[in-house]
């Protein structure tokens, strides 16, 4: 039996803030039973936004990488998760028609082996049984989210294969990987339909409205996390990438209670996995809490 406090997790993420927005309610429900949780940030956020109106600002702007650093270190400490840069350089979001060239020297243009090895290490060092990451439209289609599933697939397969990155650590191979599925039309329909029943504006009522049946991804959910009590740390993760997160924005429309009540879950695909579990399941590691390996 594997004990909680031998439980560990590695969720592999683009940007200072993607921690809070995708399963970190998930991820402090883990550290609260004891497990060691471990963010990998790919990349420093350098070309990111300032998203709240509050924050815009020239002095923002002009220390943007700094911030966002110091923003990773307060929501770090929230979820009370460990966390690590992987050390590249944010590609931005091109927009524009055609769309422009990436720049040089950004994430998104780097060979997958070479991106992936600093991620090899943290796993063969960090020693996690799940590792958990985005699917391969990277949740939406930034550049750093898509590189950032190609590396995490990549170190997935190397981390544990002694004839690859052999002077990376010793090998270790991962029992499972997730991709997150967070953002699903029946969760959007509930919540939406939720608010309207509590005679409130729904702020999904656009995208609804937008959202082409044949992209829903539900589907492929596997796994259901049922982490309600900690959507305040989640929030309170979020508020801390001031940057990012406007405090009176559409994320934080829906009231915690509706939420708990509508959909006290984040949801998950089993990607892989190297032990025997059934599915659907509810625990990011069954099947590792009993070390059943198969081949």
């Amino acid at each position: 039996m594997t004990e909680p406090d031998q439980l560990r997790l590695l969720a592999v993420h683009a940007h200072p803030d993607d921690e809070s927005s995708k399963g970190a309610a998930t991820m402090a429900k883990y550290v609260a039973e004891g497990a060691r949780v471990m963010v990998a940030t790919c990349t420093g956020g350098e070309r990111g936004s300032v998203l709240n109106p509050a924050m815009d600002r020239p002095e923002v702007w002009e220390r943007m990488a700094e911030i966002r650093s110091e923003e990773m270190a307060r929501a770090r400490e929230v979820l009370g998760v460990e966390q690590e840069f992987l050390g590249f350089v944010d590609s931005g979001l091109p927009e524009g028609d055609p769309l422009p060239p990436l720049p040089e020297g950004c994430f998104a243009l780097a060979p997958v082996e070479e991106a992936a090895a600093p991620l090899v290490e943290l796993i063969r060092r960090f020693r996690p049984q799940v590792v958990l990451t985005y699917d391969e439209r990277g949740g939406y289609p930034h550049p750093d989210h898509i590189k950032t599933h190609d590396i995490s697939v990549h170190a997935f397969e190397a981390a544990g294969d002694p004839d690859r990155y052999p002077d990376l650590g010793e090998p270790w191979q991962p029992s499972k990987l997730y991709y997150h599925m967070g953002f699903t039309l029946p969760r959007a329909k509930a919540l939406h339909e939720a608010m309207l029943a509590e005679g409130a504006e729904s702020p999904y009522t656009e995208w609804l409205a937008k959202w082409d049946p044949a992209n829903d991804i539900s589907h492929r959910v596997t796994t259901r996390v049922p982490c309600a009590e900690y959507f305040p740390v989640r929030d309170a993760a979020l508020i801390a990438h001031a940057t990012q997160i406007d405090p009176t924005g559409r994320w934080f429309s829906v009231p915690l209670d509706l939420q708990t009540r509508t959909w006290p879950t984040e949801d998950y695909e089993l990607a892989r996995s190297l032990v025997d579990v059934p599915v659907p399941e509810d625990d990011l590691f069954a099947g590792v809490r009993t070390s059943e390996r198969v081949s």
